[in-house]
């Protein structure tokens, strides 16, 4: 039985899967072995990387110095990159890249947010209560409904974090202006310079927090 998002792959890259008899690891050739081997020839000692793309760079350019040169398993009087080379003529161009993601159900908390992979992803404050479906992608938190994206995120890959986006909580800041000052999605609210100034000012004068959150709500209509 063949994973339905792997299978919507398939379908997407026009494909047939063929799996191997259970308990049948052999059946997979050297499969296993070469990424052993890859591991070991460019994963020891383990490298560490800021993000993906900075990862992916260093792959690449791990290939052309090292992989490429190698002599082809198959084709031992010829390198990897030469096979490869002669390969790319006839590979089938990438058409629309396929929306690959781990998709969940879920309930927004009373917080106005949705765990995944213990951190929490604020999600707009009218949706609280409301069933969800929030989408992982090896980049990106997206939630939906009904087809609609509610929010997205950049993934985040600590423990325990919250990601909130403080426009998702101006609703909030109608019933509880004082928010503005201590409220989580407030503290770090990065605003353009001279809407800073505007705030600033504003919670200087008595019921000033009350003033921005009205100014706010008329700025994102």
């Amino acid at each position: 039985r063949f994973n339905r998002q792997f299978l919507a792959l398939a379908n997407h890259y026009l494909f047939e899967p063929v799996a191997c008899t259970p308990a049948s690891g052999w059946e997979k050739g050297q499969v296993e072995n070469q990424v052993g081997n890859v591991r070991e020839w460019l994963f020891s000692p383990r490298p560490r990387f800021k993000d993906l793309a900075e990862l992916n760079a260093w792959l690449e350019q791990q290939y052309r110095e090292k992989l490429a040169q190698r002599p082809h398993p198959d084709q031992r009087s010829r390198t990897i990159g030469q096979v490869f080379a002669e390969e790319q003529a006839q590979l089938r161009p990438v058409g629309k890249p396929f929306a690959g993601y781990v998709e969940k159900a879920c309930r927004v908390a009373a917080t106005c947010t949705v765990g995944y992979d213990r951190n929490r992803y604020s999600v707009p404050a009218e949706y609280a209560g409301q069933g969800v479906f929030l989408r992982a992608t090896a980049t990106r938190i997206k939630i939906v409904q009904k087809g609609k994206t509610l929010a997205c995120h950049k993934r985040c890959f600590g423990r325990e974090q919250q990601i909130l986006d403080p426009w998702h909580y101006l609703p909030v800041l109608e019933r509880k202006p004082g928010a503005l000052r201590n409220g989580a999605p407030f503290v770090q609210w990065n605003l353009p310079s001279p809407v800073r100034k505007v705030r600033d000012h504003l919670l200087k004068q008595d019921k000033g927090d009350r003033a921005f959150a009205s100014l706010s709500m008329a700025g994102s209509d």
